[in-house]
């Protein structure tokens, strides 16, 4: 082995990359060998989306704030390989890592496969099969560039396979799912937020482009969520960029039924799922944080990365239909709470990404 550190730059810039990386930096700290470098793109930047992740994980302090964010795609994607390319010039690293699915993702395998810096893309062969969401544009074209794709399942191999157009010489290696581990490390720690809750509820996100910018899909979702509170309440830490749609429809968050609350930590989360009787969202990320909390999900979109969860019944496929989503809810909540089936992983994903980028140079 090399006697020279391995470094590796990180790219990060949304929420659930934070608590990926809270993982997988751990993990990379325990290895002397090894170098990291954060850079933060800014893609999240609000505080209780981005800075509070960094501090109650104990994340490390981005070593590069670019402060890229509120552009459309392709002008939030160029400007942040602009920004990712410069420190990869000064820092010249054996390795780039990238993780999930967003803007920022794309932009760093980009950035990095254009200086023929190899890319380890952490999520590797996820599937919606929806082109029309921008989160499976970045994917596909991340793992059609990427030197080490670590998969969290069995599917997501396949799907990789399937394709057949990965680069020569590139290597999948399945590690399990690395928000398992942290959902394991952290959630001894979880606290409660600070606003009160109801003895039972039903725990609501919903974030996607699909189902916000589209006024009559926002406006079904809101009536089925309006509806769904007449058989148990319903709190919704609110995305600042779902608040916004709403403001832009004219819809009264104050005079709502569904009780929004202000976005927070991963801690608070952590909280609020263990304590909620039900999980309804369209995020990737929660779906599988319902799963390890042994929480039944409604899923309001018609497709899935994590079909694992819908096959062993553990999650449902909602849409936006009003009535439909009305169905879904009834229907898990009267499913057995058991979940006994281990899915993505021991919880140990982070050990074996971090091993093996260890053992590459």
């Amino acid at each position: 082995m090399n006697s020279q550190p391995i470094k590796i730059v990180t790219i990060l810039g949304a929420r659930p990359q934070f608590i990926k990386a809270a993982a997988v930096s751990n993990a990379l700290s325990q290895h002397p060998n090894i170098q990291e470098i954060i850079i933060h793109t800014g893609q999240h930047f609000d505080r209780n989306m981005s800075q509070l992740f960094f501090e109650e994980m104990h994340l490390p302090v981005p070593n590069y704030q670019l402060d890229i964010h509120g552009l459309p795609h392709g002008a939030l994607t160029g400007r942040m390989m602009e920004g990712i390319e410069s420190v990869l010039l000064d820092e010249k690293p054996d390795w780039v890592l990238v993780y999930g699915d967003t803007d920022s993702t794309l932009a760093g395998a980009l950035a990095a496969r254009k200086l023929h810096i190899p890319v380890a893309h952490v999520e590797a062969g996820l599937r919606s099969f929806n082109e029309a969401m921008p989160e499976e544009i970045n994917r596909i074209v991340t793992d059609r560039i990427s030197d080490l794709l670590f998969c969290p399942s069995e599917t997501s191999v396949k799907h990789l396979h399937d394709e057949g157009r990965l680069p020569k010489g590139s290597r999948i290696v399945v590690c399990g799912d690395v928000m398992k581990d942290a959902s394991k490390r952290f959630s001894p720690l979880m606290k409660a937020p600070s606003t009160s809750l109801p003895d039972r509820y039903i725990l609501c996100t919903f974030h996607r482009t699909e189902n916000i910018d589209n006024p009559q899909i926002l406006r079904q979702l809101l009536s089925a969520l309006k509806q769904v509170c007449e058989t148990l309440p319903v709190v919704c830490p609110l995305h600042p960029h779902t608040r916004k749609s709403m403001e832009g429809i004219g819809y009264a968050v104050s005079e709502s039924p569904i009780r929004f609350i202000d976005p927070v930590g991963y801690l608070e989360m952590l909280y609020l799922l263990s304590h909620s009787s039900l999980v309804m969202t369209d995020s990737g990320g929660l779906q599988k944080e319902a799963y390890y909390m042994g929480k039944h999900c409604v899923t309001l979109r018609n497709e899935t990365e994590w079909t694992e969860l819908v096959d062993h019944g553990y999650n449902c496929l909602a849409g936006t239909d009003p009535e439909r989503i009305q169905q879904d809810v009834a229907k898990m909540l009267d499913a057995p709470a058991e979940f006994p089936v281990e899915l993505y992983g021991d919880g140990h994903a982070a050990e074996i990404i971090a091993r093996t980028i260890a053992r590459t140079i």
